[in-house]
């Protein structure tokens, strides 16, 4: 049988548990995940390598995980959209994650509606069935989500308890056309360590602040020394107020320490190595709605200015 390789995007409302489904596939954590809507900013891609199984082919699965489908209103709401259309651009099926748990409302509507006019051939993934109390319901939904369009297949599944993810892994790889590796076997994503890093410490801001302060940051590495033993990384918090400022550092910083602790363990698990993290807050007004400064948090604009120093 033949190898399959393939791009495939994730599409859905916020938190409907897309990242989750990333990190899932590709056995490590590539992308950020909190309870807050509009948790992921950009495009994030992982390569999940799929062996050759009885009935199904050997193949490679490029994922990309996009923002949260949404209404933008804001320069910062424009570039997350911005990035779902350019991971749909060229995908040879999306996969519209849908929450069983929560009524289809209008901004999975959206959603729908985008992977329709896309013409790609559509997947219905209906996540969170672990926490469907009476299994016999699901039956029901599924019909009733499979009146709505003319999917490929809808497959419930649990991507936080990974229910269903082998079914899945499956499916798409048998669904890709016949092709040749689009990345080399142990690579699972294009994202620069840099850059994974300024997303582990935003997490962790998520998860410390509440309100507007989560959604009004964004996190810049300005110093990223790799050693052997010790990585140096300095990084700065941007927000759009004073008073934001003010609890992100918490009184005699307390929060900017608890922040940084937090980041820092997360990230000697992915570099490997202990890490001096130093992390300062600047207050920039009303940063989301700067198309300039927006354009700029692009990691993939970022490493171009930094290959242009080097």
């Amino acid at each position: 049988m033949a190898f399959h390789s393939g791009f495939v995007c994730i599409l859905g409302r916020p938190n409907a548990g897309k990242s989750t489904l990333l990190n899932a596939l590709v056995g490590e954590k590539l992308a950020i995940v909190s309870p807050k809507p509009q948790t992921t900013r950009n495009r994030i891609l992982g390569i999940v390598q799929v062996p050759k199984k009885k009935g199904s082919p050997a193949g490679q699965i490029v994922l990309l995980d996009t923002p949260g489908v949404h209404q933008p209103d804001s320069s910062l709401g424009r570039k997350m959209m911005a990035e779902v259309r350019e991971a749909l651009h060229g995908c040879d099926l999306l996969l519209l994650l849908l929450d069983v748990t929560q009524k289809f409302g209008h901004s999975d509507q959206f959603a729908l509606d985008i992977a329709r006019k896309s013409g790609t051939p559509v997947f219905l993934l209906l996540n969170k069935i672990d926490l469907v109390a009476r299994k016999d319901k699901l039956l029901p939904i599924i019909d009733e989500y499979r009146r709505l369009y003319d999917f490929k297949q809808v497959i419930p599944l649990s991507a936080r308890k990974k229910i269903g993810l082998e079914v899945l892994l499956d499916d798409v790889v048998t669904a890709l056309p016949e092709g040749v590796p689009y990345f080399p076997e142990d690579q699972i994503t294009d994202q620069p360590l840099r850059f994974m890093v300024a997303e582990l410490i935003r997490e962790q801001v998520l998860f410390a602040t509440s309100e507007e302060v989560p959604h009004a940051t964004t996190v810049v590495v300005e110093q990223f020394e790799e050693g052997t033993k010790l990585t140096r990384i300095a990084a700065t918090i941007y927000c759009e107020r004073d008073g934001q400022k003010r609890i992100l550092v918490g009184r005699q910083g307390q929060m900017l320490k608890t922040i940084g602790t937090a980041a820092r363990l997360q990230i000697e698990k992915m570099v490997g190595t202990r890490v001096y993290l130093e992390l300062f807050v600047k207050v920039r007004a009303d940063w989301r709605e700067s198309h300039a400064f927006v354009e700029e948090l692009d990691w993939r604009r970022q490493l171009e200015r930094l290959v242009g120093l080097g």
